[in-house]
């Protein structure tokens, strides 16, 4: 039994210094997220190609596209019997595709929120549907094991590949340059390669390991991406679907992929909480975001202005990217970094083991001791009152007040705050109500001051005896420095309040000139009959 007193952790309220590196600086630029609040799963989540200030959300028996400057609903598609999935914009933008619970795929007008079409065959849930290259098809990835190609003018189904897999398939990716291939993933582990011009469609099989949630291909269309399980797989298409490599970052079930950085960073979303982002170039992360609750859906905006996560509670968290105008500092981190790297390496060259003298035997693995500072020696004692009175004293408050604070959690901890505070003389109390006043508003310190504050309360409610004008003198100001603090964060979420519109238009002015595509003003698509007598049965 390790009998050992270990002295008190005051590292974790220092501050913290991170290694810095070119990724880091760079993601550290997304500001704090703001939260949307849906009532279901948030399903799936995808940005428009044409206006990179909306995405559309999947939720329940609802498809809303939101803005990301305003945070309001622009158009909201509320035309399903049961739960909708998988929403995603044509090339163009201006259309929508979404499966339902129903077996249907529908197919939506962006601008007037009709249904153009309806197609019709699958006999389950249909969770995913992508447009194909070339605008004229769409696939539909079902819950019966089957993919449907679908012809978009005609509403008519093209190809039907049954069977294709043994299990629910919940995951598709369409080719980016060809539009005759696609692959699938089921929740069989099977990932199947097609290409519609074959007389035997599919082409390849593969063994992911674990039900497969999501997969990806790469701008150029030679490497596609699955995730499934807690893995995330790389395939390469040109030589025969091989696999390069494969990535556990996660401790739970990977849940959807993106893409973002113009394809240079790979981004995975995870039941563990986390979002990993990897350089596409060596499959390592280079970053990580982290989330109150597990990810499910995943997007990125163009040019990364923005991440969007929804979560398993229906929490959206929109994630901005902040523009600076002032020249990056990336060179100086390096320079730093040379520097430091220089002076490792000289130290070990000045330092010299001596070795000229022969010993008969070593004694490894010897523990030392580490040197008990005064307030630990006090509570390895259970002196607690001494303790307290040792890192109140004026140099300590005024160099390092962190030691303060740590002996104060301590005794939060042991449950021994409230015995070091009563029976003492109103000198030490003000002493320490003075203290809560001075850092109360220092984020590092907020928590267990906080705390600290209400055990002291307990102190005075729970004492019989009377005290002094100047400890009355002391609590008004503990309580004028709470309300100061309240006063301050309403008057800071009224401000932001204000200013979120404004400095949302500036961030989207960069340097470069948004280049947005505009579709060329053709014939609007027309609804089907089968669209046109479409009617929802409300219970």
């Amino acid at each position: 039994m390790d009998s050992r007193f270990y002295a008190l952790n005051i590292r974790r309220f220092q501050q913290r210094a991170q290694v810095e590196t070119p990724d880091t600086i760079y993601w550290e630029r997304l500001e704090k997220p703001e939260f949307l609040k849906e009532c279901n799963t948030i399903d799936y989540l995808d940005f428009s190609p044409t206006e990179p200030d909306n995405f559309v959300v999947t939720c329940s028996v609802r498809v809303q596209i939101y803005n990301l400057v305003t945070k309001l609903v622009v158009k909201n598609l509320s035309r399903f019997q049961k739960s909708a999935y998988g929403a995603t914009f044509r090339q163009d933008g201006r259309l929508l595709a979404a499966g339902d619970e129903e077996g249907h795929v529908k197919l939506f007008d962006t601008t007037s929120r009709n249904i153009l079409r309806i197609f019709k065959g699958h006999k389950a849930p249909v969770h995913r549907t992508f447009f194909t290259n070339d605008k004229l098809q769409l696939t539909s990835f079902c819950d019966d094991k089957s993919v449907r190609l679908w012809d978009v003018s005609n509403e008519k189904v093209v190809q039907t590949y049954n069977d294709a897999h043994t299990d629910y398939i919940r995951a598709g990716a369409m080719h980016p340059v060809a539009g005759n291939m696609f692959v699938s993933g089921g929740y069989d582990g099977k990932i199947n390669l097609y290409d519609t011009r074959a007389e035997n469609a599919i082409q390849r099989t593969l063994d992911h390991g674990s039900p497969v949630e999501s997969l990806l291909f790469m701008p150029n269309g030679s490497i596609f991406i699955s995730a499934g399980g807690n893995q995330v797989r790389v395939w390469d298409l040109i030589s025969g679907c091989r696999l390069l490599t494969m990535m556990s970052q996660h401790h739970k079930t990977v849940t959807c992929l993106r893409l973002g950085t113009d394809g240079r960073r790979l981004f995975s979303g995870g039941l563990d909480r986390h979002v990993k982002i990897y350089d596409t170039t060596t499959y390592k992360t280079v970053h990580t975001l982290t989330y109150p609750n597990a990810v499910v859906s995943l997007a990125v905006a163009g040019a990364d202005q923005a991440v969007v996560a929804g979560m398993v509670d229906g929490l959206i968290s929109i994630k901005r990217m902040i523009v600076e105008n002032k020249p990056s500092n990336l060179n100086q981190i390096r320079v730093h970094h040379a520097s430091k790297e220089k002076k490792k390496k000289l130290v070990k060259k000045l330092i010299k083991p001596n070795t000229s003298q022969v010993v008969d035997h070593t004694i490894k693995d010897r523990f030392k001791a580490t040197k008990l500072q005064s307030f630990d020696v006090h509570l390895r004692k259970f002196n607690f009152k001494r303790a307290l009175d040792e890192v109140l004293l004026p140099r300590q408050v005024e160099k390092h007040p962190e030691n303060t604070v740590a002996v104060i959690t301590e005794l939060l901890q042991r449950r021994a705050l409230d015995k070091a505070l009563s029976e003492r003389p109103d000198s030490v109390l003000i002493q320490f109500i003075d203290f809560l006043c001075t850092h109360l508003g220092e984020v590092r310190f907020m928590r267990p001051l906080l705390n600290a504050a209400n055990t002291i309360l307990n102190v005075f409610d729970a004492s019989s005896t009377s005290y002094g004008v100047k400890v009355l003198e002391a609590l008004q100001r503990l309580s004028d420095t709470v309300q100061a603090e309240i006063a301050l964060t309403v008057e800071m979420l009224q401000l932001k309040g204000a200013m979120d519109t404004i400095i949302g238009v500036s961030l989207n002015d960069s340097d470069k000139p948004k280049v947005r595509t505009v579709a060329a003003k053709g014939a609007r698509m027309q609804p089907s009959k089968r669209a046109e007598k479409y009617v929802i049965y409300v219970d």
